[in-house]
């Protein structure tokens, strides 16, 4: 009997589930009576055998897990190191796995080339991307991000719109640790070139608090108000994270990996008190979108759905082929699966092309909103204010 293994690992998404689905439905289709199990909690689920058995979940139920945001097997943010490894590969074995599909990020794609080259051939594993920060290399866009955008987009439409009626200052602080493709989306759906977000600051470029007071100024003096989207992983000249420059090192936070905690209160507040010294009485706000933008059921792209779900069906074509990592491309036409190799991805990052901004200023360039206006088109129109 044939035995696939699949997990889901990282940060949620909108559409991980469509991917989970379309995989094991393209299972039911390729290989009769395989037997599909799903491992709570990513790679943790195989090294203590916690399983679901998705072997016969009926398609409806499925499809119904599908369009449901959140990762419906349960993630975890483990990265194993060979040792760690070691026991997954011995839980896959003890189930007589014949491939394991794991869905995720950068460090998913680093957990399957070291299981891979760990098993000797024996088990086919593949790398299914998904991602809200867009930052897999080989990929043109991945899944989760539209759906994130579009949350995004509409955020700081609204709020432009917001703050021309009562005008201010307003800073939207959105997910991105190495990449900032989420907080260029801010921009995706501006009106004109008068509306916001005027600034937007990503960990591509590097941050100065004193250079951000005088762009605000300089953007108050010209539109009377100022809406600002940035990156919560930007870094300063040093290349060490902003946060660790605006907040007390005893408040600093760390999570399993070594990585600062980017988001939150504590750097919130801290734009808040650069903005209060650098501009004293200015009317000014700072919102942490967190992570609103990467699940948030009201904003699930259709085409971000069915992708995800194809990555999930081409994840089983790897799999009779040895395995490897799943890639979006753009043809110049349309989007198209490929096959690449599990080390062409794992553990490496794709940042935003420089070229995305303006070569001067905070602002996204032409060729940075010809590649947002194709992923996230405006879904209405709007009136223009008269203000």
């Amino acid at each position: 009997m044939t035995t696939f293994v699949i997990a889901q690992g990282g940060g949620p998404t909108a559409v991980i589930n469509q991917t989970l689905t379309g995989a094991v439905l393209e299972i039911r289709k390729r290989h009769k009576g395989a037997r599909v199990l799903g491992a709570r909690f990513g790679v943790r689920g195989i090294r203590d055998g916690d399983y679901v058995d998705l072997s016969a979940v009926p398609e409806d139920e499925l499809r119904l897990v599908a369009a449901t945001p959140s990762a419906a097997l349960g993630s975890t943010r483990d990265k194993p190191d060979a040792a760690y490894c070691a026991q997954v590969l011995a839980g896959l074995r003890k189930e007589s796995a014949d491939a394991f599909i794991y869905i995720g990020g950068n460090d998913t794609s680093g957990t399957q080339e070291i299981l891979a080259e760990a098993s000797g051939g024996s088990i086919a594993f593949v790398h299914a991307p998904k991602t809200i920060d867009n930052d897999l290399v080989e990929n043109d866009h991945t899944p989760g991000f539209i759906s994130a955008a579009d949350f995004v987009a509409g955020a700081f439409l609204s709020v432009d719109l917001d703050f021309r009626a009562l005008p201010g200052v307003y800073v939207g602080i959105v997910m991105g640790r190495n990449a900032g493709f989420l907080t260029a989306a801010s921009a995706a759906w501006r009106l004109d070139d008068e509306s916001g977000p005027h600034l937007v600051y990503v960990p591509e470029r590097a941050f100065s608090v004193p250079r951000f007071i005088d762009d605000v100024r300089a953007t108050l003096d010209r539109h009377k108000r100022c809406i600002v989207a940035v990156s919560e992983g930007v870094t300063t000249a040093d290349g060490k994270p902003l946060v660790e420059s605006l907040v007390s090192p005893d408040r600093l936070e760390r999570d399993a990996h070594g990585n600062l905690k980017l988001s939150g209160g504590d750097l919130g507040m801290a734009f808040e008190q650069a903005l209060r010294d650098g501009l004293p009485g200015k009317r000014a706000r700072v919102d942490t979108l967190g992570y609103m933008p990467r699940g948030n059921v009201a904003t699930i792209s259709p085409v971000d759905a069915a992708e995800a779900f194809q990555a999930g069906s081409y994840a089983v074509d790897l799999a009779a082929r040895g395995g490897g990592s799943v890639a979006l491309q753009f043809d110049g036409e349309k989007t198209v699966m490929r096959r690449v190799p599990l080390g062409d991805v794992a553990g490496k990052t794709r940042h935003m092309p420089d070229d995305f901004l303006e070569p001067e200023a905070n602002r996204l360039s032409q060729k940075g909103m010809a590649y947002l206006e194709r992923l996230v088109p405006k879904k209405f129109k709007v009136g223009k204010p008269f203000v």
